[in-house]
């Protein structure tokens, strides 16, 4: 089997580029670093399912999932009731009286 060249290599990612575009180049490329990452892990043994969730974000330690939402016990706020009607704007101070007539 023949090396690969530099060449083949910009025809390759010419042809991604051509087939995915450049708005989904990015999400293909961390979707697939994340999945040679956890192949490689899978490889290597290292087990960070308990480190993190299935978002990637840190898991909850026992004691943090013990302990309820900060908003939850916050004190309530209390809520006041909008006036029904909007007061008419006043007049403007320079305006001139109507002129009856």
């Amino acid at each position: 089997m023949p090396n690969i060249g530099p060449l083949e290599l910009i025809v390759v990612l010419v042809i991604v580029l051509v087939i995915f575009g450049p708005k989904r180049l990015p999400s293909l490329g961390k979707q697939l670093g994340g999945g040679m990452r956890e192949f490689k892990d899978s490889l290597t043994g290292k087990d960070d399912d308990e480190a993190t969730d299935a978002t990637g974000r840190p898991a909850l330690t026992k004691s943090q999932a013990d302990e309820p939402p900060a908003a939850a016990t916050a004190a309530p706020v209390e809520q006041h009731a909008a006036p029904a009607a909007p007061a008419a704007p006043a007049a403007p101070a320079d305006a001139a009286p109507e002129q009856r007539g």
